[in-house]
């Protein structure tokens, strides 16, 4: 069972996954697409940070029970203290990041909470009220990339070097401008074929040049086709 709600940290979702013991069509066996985001997660009693995916994620070894906070796009490198690049495709302990005593003290307390997301949802917010405050510049990155905006658009709109760009997206995404073009293009075109829309009218609609250039995307940034990333969520 999945379940997600707004967080009340901007632009982040709090998230619970309880996954059914064998049962292959769960959630917690499927790929984890790259979207952009990074996690702060409680599993099992562990504490994890799940850096910014440029594939798919499948967990070796699930947990059974689930909590997460998911920050939007360059928001989670201030909250977390560490650059996304340096967590980029790793599944990292919070204790590398914030040191063995505090980890294990946050984890016991979401551990014993009635409601973890809630719990780890304060976690994070206590942690963003002492961080510095977001890069408006990195949000209006998103939001022109989100819109499909060519990255060199992109930074003439904003003012800055197509390298100063890069630089400070490695930084706050983990990849360049372009990655994160890429990852939310194919995001909007799952957004539109997993409802209803048609691959070959999806694909031009989220920015792809046609079907086969999606087909493609797919493949790079995944390893699926699009018809068994939707017939997956259908089993389920």
């Amino acid at each position: 069972m999945y379940e997600e709600r707004p967080a009340r940290l901007a632009g982040a979702v709090v998230w619970r996954r309880d996954i059914g013991t064998g049962d292959a069509r769960d959630p917690g066996t499927r790929p984890v697409l790259p979207d952009g985001c990074m996690d702060l997660i409680w599993a099992d009693g562990r504490l994890l940070v799940a850096g910014p995916d440029t594939r798919a994620y499948v967990p070796r070894s699930p947990a059974a029970h689930y909590a997460g906070v998911r920050f939007a796009p360059g928001e989670a490198a201030g909250v977390l203290g560490v650059e996304a690049s340096a967590v980029r495709d790793e599944r990292v302990d919070l204790a590398e990041l914030w040191g063995a005593r505090v980890a294990r003290r946050l984890a016991d307390r979401v551990s014993g909470a009635a409601d973890r997301a809630a719990a780890l949802e304060d976690v994070v917010l206590r942690r963003a009220a002492e961080a510095p405050a977001p890069d408006p510049l990195l949000r209006a990155v998103v939001a022109r990339l989100r819109a499909g905006l060519p990255v060199g658009t992109v930074a003439d709109e904003l003012g800055i070097g197509v390298r100063q760009l890069h630089r400070r997206s490695l930084a706050a995404f983990g990849y360049g401008p372009k990655t994160l073009a890429r990852i939310l293009r194919l995001q909007r075109a799952l957004a539109l074929v997993t409802a209803g829309v048609p691959a070959a009218e999806a694909a031009p609609r989220a920015g792809c040049v046609d079907q086969a250039h999606l087909a493609r995307e797919m493949r790079a940034l995944t390893g699926l086709t699009i018809g068994g990333y939707v017939a997956g969520l259908r089993s389920a």
